[in-house]
Parts: C-alpha cells; sequence; structure tokens
C-alpha cells in the first residue's frame, strides 16, 4: 500500500504532464461487462481478469446469496468517495489515521418491479434518497480542516459527480449481432 507521500508524488507527477498536454487527461474508462449467468444471476468483468457476481434477494427471484447490483452501487461510491477523499489528504500532506465512508438508500421496490403508485404514475426504480457518513481522523487535524477534505473530495469523487451531473448516457442494442434502434 503507497503512503500518503507517494500517493502526492504520483498526483505532482500526473499534474505536471497534464499542465503540459491536457489533451492526455480525457481518456476512455475501462468498460464493465455484465453477463446474465441465468435467473437473476449477473456476473460483471473488467479487462483485468478481475470479476464479480452479482444476485437479486430470494423475496425477487434470486438466490439471495452474492451481493445485489445496487448494493454494488452504493459500494462503488463509497469506496470513489473515500478514495478522492483520501487523494486530497495526501495532496495536502495529511496522513489519516481513519477514512470510513457508508453509502446508504432507500428505495421503493415497485419502482423495480414496474409498479406504478396510487396516481398512475411510474414509480422510480432507483434511490429515492441516499444518505453518506463519513468518519474521518487524523493527528493533529482540526475538525474543520478534516471537514473541507471530506467536502474537496466530495467534489472530485467520480461517482459523486456523475450522480450530481447526470452525464448523457447513450444505449446501443444488438439483437442477433444486428444494431437495433
Amino acid at each position: 500500500m503507497n503512503s500518503h507521500r507517494q500517493i502526492a508524488q504520483a498526483m505532482e507527477r500526473a499534474v505536471t504532464v497534464l499542465t503540459r498536454r491536457p489533451d492526455h487527461g480525457l481518456h476512455d474508462d475501462a468498460s464493465a461487462r455484465a453477463c446474465w449467468q441465468g435467473g437473476t444471476r449477473i456476473t460483471s468483468h473488467h479487462a483485468c481478469g478481475t470479476s464479480m457476481d452479482t444476485d437479486m434477494p430470494v423475496e425477487l427471484g434470486g438466490s439471495g446469496d452474492k451481493v445485489s447490483p445496487g448494493w454494488l452501487f452504493r459500494s462503488g461510491i463509497a469506496a470513489c468517495t473515500a478514495t478522492a477523499i483520501g487523494m486530497v489528504a495526501a495532496s495536502e500532506g495529511i496522513a489519516l489515521d481513519l477514512l470510513e465512508v457508508t453509502v446508504g438508500s432507500r428505495s421503493d421496490t415497485r419502482g423495480l418491479l414496474g409498479m406504478c403508485g396510487t396516481d398512475g404514475a411510474p414509480i422510480p426504480a432507483g434511490p429515492m434518497e441516499m444518505e453518506l457518513q463519513v468518519r474521518i481522523q487524523a493527528a493533529g487535524v482540526d475538525d474543520a480542516r478534516l471537514r473541507q477534505l471530506v467536502d474537496d473530495g466530495l467534489r472530485r469523487s467520480p461517482m459523486m459527480d456523475a450522480l450530481r451531473r447526470h452525464p448523457p448516457t447513450t444505449v446501443a442494442v444488438q439483437v442477433d449481432g444486428h444494431a437495433v434502434g
């Protein structure tokens, strides 16, 4: 595991390069490929060879023995936020003693099932609300400074940015190898 100094040095090198060559900052992110395994079991793959199974809870037809895609979403937000906060701390020479990010949400299962509310409007399938809880400690650093690190990390977290900004999303569909509509 890299120290906060090593992380800061790596970030400084990246800033130096991207200051000279800003065009190198824009890149395609590694794709995530999800493959249906039957039922509600899905295996997601990363180009590096890592794979992860998800499944739905028993009450929604799954086995309940794997994490759900929704949990993976919250886990990704928590990990991305913690990473961004840690990087901000490292860049400012602050050695963290504790950093823990917990992401919770409240959802209405009726949305996933395609149901409508009493007003006839479709119920959203995604979370109705989300909450992030951040625990952070660093010896000799005051509370206000640590709060600022969290705020800066939240602004720099790519996943938090995507949630706030709603980037355009396109969907390409293929049926039997042919593009459809």
